[in-house]
């Protein structure tokens, strides 16, 4: 006769249980614990007043917040639903269990201590010997935006688009001034009408403004250029050429296709290559390390599909935290010659690939594409560069970027899940990409101090 493990759901604790008793001595809950505890006080905006209501510590939600985002839990309804449910977020939450609108705010105002518990775990690394500055690699990777590109319009779409809202609106208006007089049975159908258009009116002025001003920033940058190359110009004693004409001044009007998303302006529309669709999407940066252990040295978001204009402002601003390094690697996409110009200054080598990083594969499935004629490189810094990549010392140093930084957005993307930003506006999702990369070295760095 078959036997059976007893149990009984109604038998009660006799002594009060410990939650490490049930969490296993290496689990990653313990090594964000005890992180988190080393970030100063000062790194949070603490309301000070001992009135009002008890506030929790802002350890406790830093450490609950990193914990949840290295195991794939990212909905602040999630973690707070993980704090009854979950025994290692149980544990982080002191068996506490706050709430998803003080987690959402939580995570929306803590920049700097995100950015605090960052240098914490490096500095961790560093005591355990394995943050390593010799050779970086850094790469960009697309993360979708919490908004739908279909809320993407264009600035000659919009415009006529509130020149109709405007007429609708004037109509509805009357039409609601006739019914009020003549008593109608739904007094409140037309004023919500008109108050769901009046809104979307709004969001599209707003778009518009954004736009004109986009490009009035533009325009300013170009007046300023051209102002730079007249007075060059009249400095010089052997003129040539004709003086450069100052640009109209007129404000511009944005061009008719530049486009501004009415739930997440911030963001912009953007695809991972040729290949791939468009989507609403950020593109943040990572600086890692090449030396073998993959940790995340500095990290960077941009809203543009471009990389090499963020290049130089990323790297050195390591100098702050961890330090520089001696050895940066680039793919095509960070090619620039002020900000290698700008690294060597400061005594930063860059590995930067100049043409296609990826040949078309000889047994790809899609069809091959046209042949195109060699790109003629006359650039003194891209004819240095590539001398440099094509010797053995390069070849084997540019070999590692691969391995090293693609990798990281591989981990980041499935086997923590984080593949959309769940903030909105640049400040909140370079907050939210500074919170991955933190839960993410927490988790690489107690692998090897395991191994």
């Amino acid at each position: 006769m078959a036997t059976f493990v007893p149990y009984n759901r109604d038998q009660a604790f006799l002594l009060p249980p410990d939650l490490k008793a049930w969490l296993p001595e290496d689990d990653l809950a313990h090594f964000v614990v005890g992180a988190v505890d080393r970030v100063p006080l000062f790194a949070f905006p603490v309301n000070a007043r001992p009135s009002g209501k008890p506030q929790y510590d802002p350890r406790l939600m830093l450490a609950l917040l990193i914990y949840a985002y290295a195991n794939g839990i990212f909905s602040s309804r999630r973690i707070e639903r993980a704090t009854y449910r979950d025994i290692g977020v149980r544990f982080v939450a002191a068996n506490t269990h706050p709430d998803h609108d003080t987690i959402a705010a939580f995570r929306r105002a803590n920049k700097a201590a995100f950015e605090a518990a960052f240098l914490q775990v490096l500095l961790i690394a560093r005591e355990a010997g394995l943050l390593r500055l010799g050779l970086v690699a850094i790469d960009g990777t697309k993360i979708d935006a919490n908004a739908s590109k279909i809320r993407s319009v264009r600035y000659d779409r919009a415009q006529a688009l509130r020149q109709k809202l405007a007429e609708d609106i004037a109509a509805l208006t009357a039409q609601a001034e006739a019914a009020d007089a003549q008593d109608a049975p739904d007094p409140q159908a037309l004023p919500k009408q008109i108050a769901r258009r009046e809104r979307l009116k709004a969001q599209l002025d707003a778009a518009c403004a954004r736009l004109e001003a986009a490009a009035q920033r533009e325009a300013e940058a170009v007046r300023a250029e051209v102002v730079a190359k007249q007075a060059e110009w009249d400095a010089r004693t052997g003129r040539r050429g004709r003086r450069p004409k100052s640009p109209p001044d007129d404000p511009p009007a944005p061009a008719p296709d530049r486009q501004s998303n009415l739930t997440d302006p911030d963001s912009a529309l953007m695809r991972r290559s040729d290949a791939h669709e468009y989507r609403q999407a950020y593109n943040p940066q990572a600086v890692v390390s090449a030396d073998g252990t993959q940790l995340i040295l500095a990290t960077n978001l941009v809203a543009t599909t471009a990389d090499a204009p963020s290049f130089a402002a990323t790297i050195l601003a390591m100098e702050s935290t961890c330090g520089l390094p001696g050895c940066v690697l680039a793919d095509t996409g960070y090619a620039s010659g002020d900000a290698v110009a700008k690294l060597q200054e400061r005594g930063v080598e860059a590995l930067v690939a100049i043409g296609r990083t990826q040949p078309h594969r000889p047994y790809d499935f899609r069809p091959p594409p046209d042949p195109k004629p060699a790109r003629q490189i006359n650039e003194p810094w891209r004819i240095a560069m590539k001398d440099k990549l094509e010797t053995e010392d390069g070849k084997a140093r540019y070999a590692i970027r691969q391995q090293s930084v693609e990798p990281v957005f591989g981990i980041i993307k499935s086997a923590m899940g984080f593949r959309r930003f769940g903030l909105r506006g640049l400040q909140n999702v370079a907050a939210e990409w500074m919170l991955t990369a933190l839960a993410y070295n927490c988790r690489r760095l107690h692998r090897l101090k395991a191994a």
